[in-house]
């Protein structure tokens, strides 16, 4: 591992040698990768453009999400700007850094968007994204080769699981009752928590060193926090959420993102505002930290996000007529 560090901060410092020019693209690119991107892209695509790939989008996120957390705490891998002071910390991180979770995201995301078109310039354009979010998270000092290769392996397992067994996990699900589904929907909720809680309490008496911490306050102001829970509650409520909006807004008819240009923008813009009421509202107004209530409420808060996204805003859309009749069929 010492020899792949050490030959991954030579890399980075070449890369960054490149100049301040690359800045601002590479910001950019790492934008992309972002939970703020993902939190106004996903709900377009679920209420304007295409509901199915929407769905798929944010289960796969959330999931993602989950497993980047549990790698993350498992391999314990330090930033490269933690273990260099020649390395600059263009994009400083508070987590650990293995595996990259802006390339296992963006392997996900991109490569199920790119498996649900067949038209080869989607899949051109996702897989440029997939590599420079990827290269940029390198450039910016926050990861090393090996963070992004494995962030891409693991994406692209997530991406064979997702392909492969979506529309048979569907077909079952939509046999199950409302109640049964939201059951199934909390059951693994609850093994989310649980394999998040292990991996935590496993690495709870972990102290970063000294040396890394000078070092990543030389080019931050936040002191690295590498084993924090809250990344459990944010990818276990999201996950419930969007399912439980899903179960309950299929049980009246379900849903689906078609009508004319106008009303999927007004549908938008109308269901964004609720998005940042939840999101950045009770993030406001939520305390912020460890212990148990800090957990629940932002458990409840990503819940509250995923169910609007998938229940809350397409019942009100239909409630305004917002829709056309040709939505109310499900959207798996």
């Amino acid at each position: 591992m010492q020899t792949w560090i050490d030959a991954g901060i030579g890399f980075i410092i070449a890369l960054q040698g490149l100049g301040d020019w690359l800045i601002a693209p590479m910001n950019f690119f790492s934008e992309l990768g972002t939970e703020e991107f993902f939190f106004i892209v996903l709900p377009l695509l679920y209420w304007s453009v295409d509901t199915a790939l929407g769905l798929r989008v944010g289960m796969i996120l959330a999931t993602s999400n989950m497993f980047n957390y549990i790698f993350k705490v498992t391999f314990a891998g330090p930033r490269p700007y933690w273990v260099s002071s020649h390395v600059r910390a263009l994009w400083p991180e508070t987590s650990f850094g293995v595996p990259s979770g802006h390339a296992q995201h963006a392997m996900s995301v991109w490569g199920i968007i790119a498996a649900s078109r067949r038209k080869v310039w989607i899949w051109i354009v996702c897989i440029f994204l997939i590599f420079m979010i990827g290269f940029s998270r390198m450039y910016l000092g926050s990861h090393f080769p090996h963070d992004v290769l494995l962030g891409w392996l693991i994406g692209a397992a997530l991406l064979w699981i997702f392909n492969r067994y979506w529309d048979a996990a569907a077909a079952w699900l939509a046999g199950k009752s409302t109640r049964k589904q939201m059951g199934i929907a909390f059951l693994i909720t609850l093994v989310f928590i649980a394999a998040g809680w292990t991996v935590t309490a496993f690495r709870s008496d972990y102290e970063l060193p000294l040396s890394m911490v000078d070092n990543a306050l030389r080019g931050a102001d936040e002191v690295p926090d590498p084993v924090d829970a809250n990344g459990i509650f944010t990818a276990s409520g999201s996950f419930f959420g969007l399912a439980a909006g899903l179960a309950w807004m299929n049980s009246m008819g379900g849903y689906q993102a078609s009508g004319p240009v106008w009303k999927r923008a007004l549908r938008y813009v109308v269901g964004l505002v609720g998005v940042l009421i939840f999101w950045m509202g009770l993030g406001a107004v939520f305390p912020r930290g460890d212990g148990l209530l800090v957990y629940a409420l932002r458990f409840i808060r990503y819940t509250l996000v995923g169910w609007w996204v998938t229940g809350g805003a397409p019942w009100l859309f239909q409630h305004f007529n917002l829709t056309t009749p040709s939505a109310s069929k499900p959207s798996i």
